[in-house]
């Protein structure tokens, strides 16, 4: 649904653009008075005087489509074509922000866009949803196929009717009263939102796979795992409160590790449950759901203090095996690429066994040590037989070390896989987790509440950066501030840091390297989380600037945040 895309191979893409936009557009290229008669209300902030304008832009860019020769210039034509699509999506920006305002309780609703891939929810999908119905109108099928093409039709030729008669509407109401919007008007942006939405809705099913009602379901069954799981990695140590409100990115790797763990062991009924079938299980995880099954029966054997070094394990900073310095050959085929094979060696296990109460008490011991054993403990027959098998999955091991090994690799292959092969959906359950996990923003009272005490935490307990250009001594944090010193200090390359400046934690391929706009100086993205305007550098806009620069040399900014 690219735009951009065609007319720019040959004659033929040409051809179809320019009969498209005469088709279409026609009809309104007159001399229109101005809202008020007042050239100088451009600067109207009412909606209906920017409209009027940003339809003025169409009219004269699809004027001066109609009046060239592709043929003869066809890249004057491309560049027309390209203003066309800008002043296409202003357009549709004003008409959303109306109707926004004239009718936001009538408003069709949107909740379908779950339903649509990631990739397609850009910010400029409405405009390309006008271009894919300009087209269909022209004959023309970029993207669907002639039948689908043929029933979108009648839904293209509503939606643009519709959209051509919310034009002509507001554009007399922008002449007579732009402060009004009467009954006529808003009865018309009704039946437009109405229709976009419906051949929106057609249109991208007919172009991909949108998610089912179960599917959906399924997803947000995940995302209660997930923040569960993150639940229970806070309390237990795994993570910090700080690491999920600087989204550091090693979160997204060892989320979907620990999650594996908790959805076989602890909510072994939610969305990993192996007593559905494959076909019941969220897409994401059925293709794994024979390694899986494997997994959980290796899991049902560790005790609580390899239960918690396996979770250790799969937090590590670095994509490494903590349990061994150096990684067999053979495991390389225990980490599916698309689907995982059939035979694996590593954890194959000639009996699944069932959920005991010893193991429930193991695992009790990891989430709470002061946890007490259960009070009705099973039969000595019942412990000898699932003590053998027990006895008979450590068998197929060398040591403890080795079964964690295999664990390791085993469960940090699928979650990785996760990240190619299902990106887009793992990447809308994180943010979706992140949003709920996060710390709520400080509100303005809290602020107001606490300014004295923040006023005292920025002089005081700001943290301190070792040969900061901006304090001249470790005593005086704050006189090059009042020095009024607007000369840029020195940028530190890349290559010369490998720790941050602040907190000491080494670079990693996930712990990356940002500048401070401020002292120039390298910080990890926890040391760095906040954005200030530098105008006595020449950046009006705010920019990436360390915690210890935001709390000590930037005080104005602060205040005025507020």
């Amino acid at each position: 649904m690219d735009s951009s895309g065609a007319g720019t191979d040959g004659a033929p893409g040409t051809e179809a653009e320019g009969k498209r936009e005469r088709s279409i557009h026609t009809g309104h290229t007159g001399h229109r008075g101005l809202p008020d008669g007042d050239p100088s209300s451009r600067s109207d902030p009412r909606l209906l005087s920017q409209f009027f304008f940003a339809d003025e832009r169409v009219t004269r860019v699809v004027a001066e489509i109609n009046g060239l020769d592709a043929e003869l210039d066809p890249q004057q034509y491309l560049v027309l074509l390209n203003q066309l699509h800008l002043s296409q999506a202003q357009l549709l920006a004003v008409i959303e922000r109306i109707m926004e305002e004239c009718i936001p309780t009538q408003r069709h609703s949107r909740d379908y866009l779950v339903k649509f891939p990631e990739e397609l929810l850009v910010d400029n999908l409405g405009n390309h949803m006008l271009f894919a119905a300009e087209c269909l109108l022209a004959g023309t099928f970029l993207e669907v196929e002639e039948a689908d093409g043929a029933q979108l039709r009648p839904r293209a030729r509503n939606l643009l009717c519709s959209l051509e008669l919310v034009r002509t509407l507001l554009r007399e109401q922008s002449l007579s009263h732009p402060g009004t919007y009467p009954e006529p008007v808003r009865a018309a942006l009704i039946q437009f939102d109405r229709l976009f939405a419906e051949f929106e809705l057609s249109y991208v099913s007919s172009l991909v796979a949108v998610k089912s009602p179960d599917e959906i379901y399924r997803q947000q069954e995940i995302i209660v795992l997930f923040c569960e799981t993150v639940e229970r990695a806070l309390r237990l140590g795994y993570l910090t409160q700080e690491m999920i409100d600087g989204y550091e990115p090693l979160l997204m790797f060892t989320i979907p590790r620990l999650a594996i763990i908790s959805g076989l062991l602890i909510y072994p009924e939610g969305p990993l449950s192996l007593e559905r079938s494959p076909e019941q299980m969220s897409r994401v995880f059925s293709p794994f759901y024979n390694l899986l099954t494997k997994i959980r029966d290796l899991l049902w054997v560790l005790s609580a203090e390899e239960l918690c070094l396996l979770e250790r394990s799969l937090c590590a900073a670095e994509a490494e095996d903590p349990c061994s310095s150096v990684t067999p050959s053979t495991w390389g085929e225990a980490v599916p690429r698309v689907t995982p094979p059939t035979p694996w060696g590593l954890l194959e296990s000639p009996h699944t066994i069932p959920v005991h109460h010893s193991f429930m008490g193991r695992l009790g011991a990891v989430d709470n040590p002061c946890t007490e054993s259960p009070q009705h403990p099973p039969g000595p027959w019942m412990e000898a037989t699932l003590g053998s098998r027990c006895s008979e999955l450590r068998s197929h091991y060398s040591s403890s070390k080795d079964m964690l090994h295999t664990l390791f690799v085993c469960i940090s292959g699928v979650a990785d896989q996760l990240q190619t092969n299902f990106a887009s959906d793992l990447r809308s359950i994180l943010k979706t987790v992140f949003k709920i996990v996060a710390s709520p923003a400080e509100t303005s009272e809290d602020r107001g509440g606490s300014k004295d005490e923040d006023g005292d935490l920025c002089a005081g307990d700001a943290p301190h950066v070792a040969d900061c250009p901006l304090c001249p001594s470790p005593r005086d944090a704050t006189g090059l501030q009042r020095a009024g010193v607007h000369r840029r200090p020195e940028w530190v390359p890349d290559s010369s840091c490998s720790h941050c400046s602040a907190c000491r934690a080494p670079f990693t391929l996930l712990r990356r390297r940002h500048h401070c706009r401020s002292c120039g100086k390298i910080f990890c993205a926890r040391c760095s989380p906040h954005t200030a305007a530098l105008p006595h550098y020449g950046q009006p806009r705010p920019v990436r600037v360390c915690t210890h620069c935001h709390a000590t040399h930037l005080p104005s900014w602060r205040t005025r945040t507020r």
